[in-house]
């Protein structure tokens, strides 16, 4: 009977369950549908093992929901961090790497031949020469060896880069290192790097940092990758519903990749890409994505992508609604309420947060927003922030303005003190 062990050897598998059940923390045992009971007892063994202190655990009628409770503004480091170090390695991975090492640490260059007889005659391993060429391979891309070719003849040696010798060279890099450890976007390579030198993040904490956005960062290098070599990309998608509905297989994509949106009001990240089989653009959430491989160039990568920038023009956040390439955008205008004299900051947060709309004074202390956009939800939901300064709406669809107006008479049924005098 196999042990349990903390390592892992898919990430994916434990990605999304960190994410179900620790993050988002409505899921109970009994809804563990993958795999036996025992697999749920390792998988929250495992977690718990990473994250310490930060769980937190509440019984209901349904059962006990485990999450993680974190205060981001009062932790030097994202412990989510932990889940990448805690992959597995064969036997043969852990010898390689340092025999390899050893070998090519006189700073020689040497043939794959010349590093497998060295490691067959000076060290007693045998090791064939397809097997040591896929860990040269794999540790070329990674940056830890450099390839050089001499004629016909592929030649190995250590990278002379070293990330202490940086750090005594450059007054302050430690210091900004341990900024971008925290921060968005591969911030699990500064977390690294730090680990590596000893060091740990004593000056910076984060009030609001979208921790949990740290799990999608094993997808972005592929992503940024083949948007740079202009190709395409495949992967699966899934969402809570599809698996409550019991669809564990996901829905395959095969798209040309555009560019990595953010949200500033949540964190969430999305790929903006375009779908050949459907002739349109579309956003995709990166926390429902799993698996990203490249595919062939796409030979109109250049045409598409003009097209995407005209698209996203009319985008006020991630929705292309239902066009296509090319499509008709909703008009609308929406006229607030700013004194510019007492009030200056909220012109200058319309003029800051506009983004493709255009902002105008219409009147004497009355600024409107025009706007064409894919999606007017996406604009509504911003403009009700200034609720109480919306002086009125025009343009849009018959739908967003009615729930807009439903929305503002139940607000006045709950608060307006006519039906429900005792609400305070």
């Amino acid at each position: 009977m196999a042990g349990f062990s903390e390592l892992i050897k898919n990430f994916d598998k434990t990605r999304d369950y960190v994410r179900d059940f620790f993050i988002y923390g409505c899921k109970v045992r009994s809804d563990f549908e993958r795999k036996s009971i025992r697999t749920y007892g390792d998988e929250k063994r495992r977690v718990e093992s990473w994250m310490g202190d930060y769980m937190r655990y509440d019984d209901s009628v349904h059962g006990r929901s485990v999450s993680i409770s974190v205060d981001s503004g009062h932790i030097p480091e994202n412990p989510l961090y932990n889940a990448y170090y805690s992959k597995s390695f064969t036997d043969n991975d852990i010898r390689l790497h340092f025999l390899i090492t050893d070998v090519l640490n006189d700073g020689q260059s040497r043939t794959l031949k010349e590093i497998t007889d060295t490691l067959n005659t000076e060290y007693a391993q045998l090791f064939d020469e397809q097997t040591v060429r896929n860990k040269l391979r794999e540790y070329v891309e990674e940056g830890i060896i450099i390839s050089e070719k001499n004629g016909k003849t592929l030649y190995y040696k250590l990278s002379e880069d070293r990330a202490d010798d940086y750090i005594n060279r450059y007054t302050g890099l430690d210091d900004a290192l341990k900024f971008f450890s925290e921060t968005q976007h591969f911030g699990i390579i500064g977390n690294s790097i730090l680990k590596m030198l000893g060091l740990k993040n004593d000056l910076f904490f984060i009030k609001h940092n979208y921790m949990i956005h740290t799990l999608e960062d094993i997808l972005i290098p592929e992503i940024i990758s083949a948007i740079n070599e202009k190709r395409h990309i495949s992967f699966r998608t899934f969402s809570a519903k599809r698996s409550n509905d019991g669809d564990s297989s996901g829905t395959e994509n095969q798209v040309v990749p555009m560019k990595i949106l953010v949200s500033v009001q949540t964190g969430r990240r999305y790929l903006a890409a375009y779908i050949p089989g459907l002739r349109r653009f579309s956003a995709f959430r990166l926390d429902y994505m799993k698996t990203v491989k490249k595919g062939d160039t796409c030979e109109q990568y250049d045409e598409v992508k003009a097209k995407f920038d005209r698209n996203m023009e009319h985008c006020f956040g991630v929705s292309f609604g239902m066009r296509r390439e090319t499509g008709t955008v909703t008009p609308m205008k929406i006229t607030f309420f700013a004194d510019e004299e007492k009030e200056h900051y909220i012109v200058e947060r319309l003029e800051r947060e506009k983004r493709c709309c255009k902002l105008e004074k219409s009147g004497e202390k009355l600024y409107t927003l025009t706007a064409d956009v894919f999606d007017p939800n996406e604009l509504m939901h911003w403009a009700k922030t200034f609720i109480g300064r919306i002086v009125r709406i025009e343009g849009g669809s018959d739908t967003v303005r009615k729930r807009f107006y439903c929305d503002i008479a139940r607000m006045n049924r709950m608060y307006g003190g006519d039906e429900d005098e005792h609400i305070q």
